[in-house]
């Protein structure tokens, strides 16, 4: 929707928000937070929360914690953000413990904007999201590992009064390397929580299959802990994993090449694949298994699974972003996944105008005139340039900014006047007027 800014106004958000005076500095310094929040106590600080814009923002920000969309990794999205509406994205994703997640955000071409990115945990048992990792667009990138099977939530905001495009990715990839050199996750033939004994225990681990003789590789750097033979595991190797502080293990070893204490770097063999112990009368194989500080074994085939290949790339077309758009047929479902099987959040009949706020393969993300957001299908809308109809308006009409009861106006539309019917929302329509203003008129006006 159209904004109006005064120009003190204007001027006031531009400067405020566009430097850093010492004692903000200073508190950067002592005070650690992450981007996102450093700014919003910026806008605290300088009264502009107690601005629309201000409040909008930061209430956008807090909406975006409690209201997602799922989306299935890898992913990859082409959003758009408006200078005239204050708005955040957020999208949750399911991780693995061990997986390392991998973010990235790219500028559309002439977009010169600050876009803050937040990584949270939700937990079931938390009434708040837990921060896991932030950055703004001045690192394009991050990366962190996730310690729990879990779902995650990221959140896209960019600072006030900008406008421009953004291609968000998540990707996941291994946080550790590959256990057996020349192999990666294909070789992997029997995986955790299978039976053994005849039910008797559960799997603690993977197997993984090669020659006899082929090198067990360190997948961590770390300090070597443990070397002996056991009845189960054979010839075996502990490796302390000192970047993250768990315990890899190695068993079935034809030979152990390593000594306890001894300093490793990823990729230094430490034994050599066998099927000593209770493997005897299998092929040789690595059985791998990772362990946790006060949760002993934990899967780990996420910790060595080959990366996302690259997501699919939008299809949509990418001029629809921040535009119009409408529902073509007798009925269509906003859903909470870009996926045909989703739960639906909202309906829309046809002609129900639709802002496109992101592209998605061959998805719309996209914001309902009642604020819901969810994901339609681009097939299922048409521009909304194209006007329905065209109205004369007989008495000086406002426009309002939202098609509801109680919503401002922001132009008074003289008598007469010309205005394009770009879609229909129960007694509403969104109308564009000469002067291509786009707002709402209410129940009962034109002819």
């Amino acid at each position: 929707m159209p904004l109006r800014l005064r120009a003190p106004l204007y001027l006031l958000l531009f400067l405020l928000l566009t430097a850093c005076g010492k004692q903000q500095t200073l508190q950067g310094i002592f005070q650690k937070s992450t981007p996102h929040e450093a700014y919003a106590r910026q806008l605290r600080q300088t009264g502009l929360d107690q601005t629309a814009l201000g409040r909008d923002w930061l209430a956008a920000a807090d909406q975006a914690l409690r209201d997602s969309l799922l989306v299935t990794l890898p992913f990859e999205e082409t959003g758009y953000f408006a200078a005239e509406r204050a708005a955040a994205a957020s999208f949750r994703y399911q991780v693995r413990a061990g997986e390392t997640v991998r973010i990235s955000l790219t500028l559309g071409k002439g977009t010169d904007a600050r876009v803050f990115l937040d990584a949270f945990e939700l937990d079931p048992e938390r009434r708040a999201p837990r921060p896991l990792a932030s950055a703004d667009t001045t690192a394009l990138s991050f990366s962190y590992v996730a310690a729990d099977d879990r779902q995650h939530l990221l959140r896209v905001q960019p600072e006030l009064l900008r406008t421009g495009r953004f291609t968000l990715r998540i990707q996941r990839a291994p946080s550790l390397s590959f256990p057996v050199h020349g192999k990666n996750d294909v070789a992997v033939g029997s995986f955790w929580g299978m039976d053994r004994d005849g039910g008797a225990r559960r799997h603690e681990g993977i197997d993984i299959f090669a020659k006899r003789g082929t090198p067990a590789v360190a997948a961590a750097n770390g300090y070597i802990t443990r070397v002996n033979e056991t009845p189960l595991g054979g010839r075996v190797v502990w490796l302390m994993d000192t970047e993250q502080g768990q315990h890899l293990y190695y068993a079935h070893l034809d030979k152990q090449l390593v000594q306890p204490g001894q300093q490793v770097r990823i990729g230094d063999t430490l034994g050599l694949v066998g099927n000593t112990g209770n493997a005897r009368s299998t092929p040789p194989h690595l059985h791998f298994g990772v362990y946790r500080s006060g949760r002993g074994a934990v899967d780990p085939f996420p910790f060595v699974r080959r990366p996302d290949t690259a997501p699919t790339a939008p299809r949509t077309a990418p001029e629809r972003l921040g535009q119009w758009v409408r529902v073509q047929d007798k009925h269509t479902e906003l859903k909470c996944s870009p996926g045909a099987k989703a739960a639906a959040v909202a309906g829309a009949g046809r002609h129900t105008p639709l802002l496109v706020l992101g592209s998605q393969h061959t998805w719309y993300r996209v914001q309902h005139p009642n604020g819901q957001l969810g994901y339609v299908p681009a097939r299922a809308v048409v521009p909304a340039a194209a006007p329905l109809q065209r109205l004369a308006l007989t008495a000086a009409t406002p426009l309002y900014t939202l098609p509801q009861t109680g919503a401002s106006s922001f132009e008074l539309l003289p008598a007469r006047s010309l205005v394009a019917v770009l879609g229909e929302f129960g007694t509403y329509r969104l109308v564009r007027s000469a002067a291509g203003q786009l707002g709402w008129l209410a129940p009962a006006v034109g002819s």
